[in-house]
């Protein structure tokens, strides 16, 4: 019987497997070998190839084989935190999948599979904690995907391609290297989205918007007859410690982010 084995010599036989299977919250098939401590894709599962979702998680997995392709009716497949170098590009012929989450890997830009663009029906890919320094136009094509995870890469750009994909609510691109990743984005309602300003006569100002001027003016007058007072040093007494809350808490938002 073929078998995937831990460093402890733990074997992974067909029996294991099948108690290891669950029920998903959606009442489909769910074959859970996380946490295994399994170093070689476990064959044995492919006589299990009909459930919905797989999970090998947290293992020490390098390679998944071509026969991944089997798993025709897989919705969710998750391999994150293994050692994963490269995917087949049979994973391409997985056209039911919905979620896939390749996270902290070994993956470089040249071992992904150029089939992840044939995955029209994903809706959530993760590929955070790898080693991509680009990311394919050629994902633009998953007009579909809704989340997309780049955290923790070492990436300069997105590609338009994918930062316009049509249906996209949630991109996690933390942690990369971009020319501008130490400016935070300005605000929405940022003065810098003022990018004309028309100068106008009073005479051609309505009555309504002549009156708000003169206002404004009105007030910016009395403003400038006011006699400053003096200076006072600023105090800060909840802050005895700079952004130790965050410090604190930087952990906890680090696991929210890899969440996705």
């Amino acid at each position: 019987m073929a078998k995937g084995k831990g460093p402890k010599g733990k074997k992974i036989t067909l029996k294991i497997a099948k108690k290891s299977m669950r029920i998903s919250a959606e009442g489909g098939r769910r074959l859970d070998l996380s946490k295994m401590g399994i170093t070689t894709f476990p064959k044995c599962i492919l006589k299990l190839n009909d459930v919905e979702e797989l999970d090998l998680s947290r293992n020490m997995i390098k390679k998944i084989p071509s026969s991944i392709e089997q798993f025709q009716k897989l919705r969710w497949l998750d391999l994150h935190s293994n050692q994963l170098e490269d995917l087949p590009e049979a994973i391409g012929t997985l056209q039911n999948l919905y979620y896939l989450n390749i996270s902290n890997n070994k993956l470089t830009t040249k071992k992904l599979p150029k089939a992840l663009n044939l995955l029209k029906n994903l809706r959530i890919l993760n590929l955070g904690l790898n080693s991509l320094d680009t990311i394919p136009t050629s994902l633009g094509a998953l007009k579909d995907l809704k989340e997309l995870g780049l955290f923790d890469n070492a990436l300069t750009t997105i590609p338009n391609s994918v930062k316009n994909l049509p249906n996209l609510k949630k991109l996690n691109a933390d942690r990369n290297p971009f020319p501008d990743s130490t400016k935070e984005e300005e605000p929405a309602d940022s003065i810098k989205r003022i990018k004309t300003l028309y100068l106008v006569q009073e005479k051609d100002l309505c009555c309504s918007c002549l009156q708000t001027c003169q206002d404004e003016r009105h007030n910016m007058n009395k403003l400038t007859n006011v006699t400053p007072s003096p200076s006072k040093k600023l105090s800060f007494p909840l802050l005895l410690t700079p952004n130790s809350s965050a410090k604190d808490n930087q952990e906890e938002w680090r696991l929210r982010d890899k969440d996705l």
